[in-house]
């Protein structure tokens, strides 16, 4: 295998030519923290990235970040937190669902994360990753240099191309630096936790989380199991749902007992704040709840909030599952029990997906053994006229297929 480890763009550029004068495909790699995530490759080179880092303009009073993109997380958070900002999307760290250990873990990088779109709990209040992408230099499959976007919120009609590159999982451009929103951390955070409840009753404070003035930024559903299985802070002695403020502590206290009046009645609840408050919540964007489950296939279903609970209903009438909401019923965590030939895919889109597959969403399988990701679509399969879509974008880009082929979708 070769290996070639660009230094700058120009060398970046240097090296998608070489490979694309050979004929011979990249797998680009930064942290490598993801590599679990979509079909397996087995390419005859790699792309490093990992020197493309560096944080290489702040301004806080701006509210930019720019950086190379293989900048571990870990830096820019802690640059972030100089100035009390934070990235609002909330990247969550998916390294113990790997098998990481803590020291390879905190090589995650901000240009995987937003090539992935990795978005936390915060996304029903903040948005995803993509809506804080602002801009990013990159080298296409075609070898050529380009840049877009800028250090300002588009506000001029044009091809909004950092949407684009969010999610493509580096299948359409190398990125080399990024340029994304940052917000100011919230002074205090809080965190009540509704206890016992069944799933059915659940969906009632989910709904109102969404609809709620008291701008909740956290909300998720952990039925028992789940629930004992957390790491952080520690496990909860029953079902939960989670909801989560954050603001000036004066404010918030007011918030606090408000939510509780209007959703705790008929059931326990209790409070964890700040510390203790943010811990739960990176166990729940981390998938800490499932984490345990190293057999099983771990899949991620995005679809209406309103479906999370019916959905999880569904699918475990067809399928031994362990499971969790997140984003106020719209993002199904489950882990696969068993050994299913197809690691459940067919029982997940099924259910997802209704009769006649009229009902939208999708579902993308997380982790799964080398055998399981060649056999079944880790990613959600394309209606005819997104897949055309998709290649002629994919055309555009990458016309010979240079660049991490197949990761997402079986080359045609």
């Amino acid at each position: 295998m070769v290996v070639f480890a660009p230094a700058n763009l120009a060398e970046l550029g240097d090296a998608v030519g070489e490979a694309l004068a050979a004929g011979e495909p990249l797998e680009l790699v930064a942290g490598g923290t993801k590599r679990g995530l979509g079909r397996p490759l087995q390419l005859p080179r790699t792309l490093d990235l990992s020197r493309l880092c560096g944080i290489r303009s702040y301004e806080p009073s701006e509210l930019v970040l720019t950086a190379g993109a293989a900048t571990p997380l870990a830096e820019i958070d802690a640059a972030l937190a100089e100035h009390s900002q934070m990235l609002a999307f909330e990247p969550p760290d998916w390294g113990a669902l790997y098998g990481l250990s803590p020291e390879k873990a905190a090589r995650a990088t901000i240009g995987g994360a937003l090539a992935a779109n990795l978005s936390g709990p915060r996304r029903l209040k903040a948005g995803a990753a993509r809506d804080h992408f602002l801009g990013f230099r990159a080298v296409s499959g075609r070898g050529e240099s380009f840049k877009a976007g800028g250090k300002v919120v588009k506000n001029v009609t044009g091809y909004d191309l950092p949407k684009l590159m969010a999610g493509s999982y580096g299948t359409l451009a190398a990125l080399e630096e990024v340029t994304v929103k940052v917000l100011p951390r919230p002074e205090r955070e809080t965190t009540v936790l509704l206890l016992g409840l069944e799933p059915e009753n659940a969906r009632r404070p989910l709904e109102h989380a969404l609809a709620s003035t008291l701008e909740v930024s956290g909300a998720a559903y952990l039925p028992a199991a789940a629930a004992a299985a957390l790491s952080a802070p520690r496990g909860l002695p029953a079902s939960a749902l989670l909801l989560r403020l954050e603001g000036p502590k004066p404010a918030l206290a007011a918030r606090r007992e408000r939510l509780r009046k209007e959703l705790a009645a008929g059931c326990e609840s209790s409070v964890l704040d700040d510390a203790d408050s943010a811990a739960l919540w990176r166990a729940v964007g981390n998938a800490a709840p499932l984490c345990g489950l190293s057999s099983s296939a771990l899949w991620r279903v995005s679809a209406a909030p309103s479906r999370g609970v019916a959905l999880a209903a569904a699918i475990g009438r067809s399928l031994d599952m362990r499971w969790y909401l997140d984003w106020a019923g719209g993002l199904l965590w489950l882990a696969v029990l068993g050994a299913p030939e197809d690691g459940g895919a067919a029982a997940i889109r099924a259910a997802l997906h209704g009769e006649g597959g009229r009902e939208s969403g999708h579902a993308t399988l997380i982790r799964g053994s080398l055998a399981l990701r060649h056999a079944v679509a880790p990613f959600e399969p394309q209606p005819e006229a997104l897949a055309a879509l998709s290649r002629r974008v994919k055309e555009s880009f990458d016309p010979a297929r240079i660049l991490n082929p197949g990761r997402m979708f079986e080359e045609g």
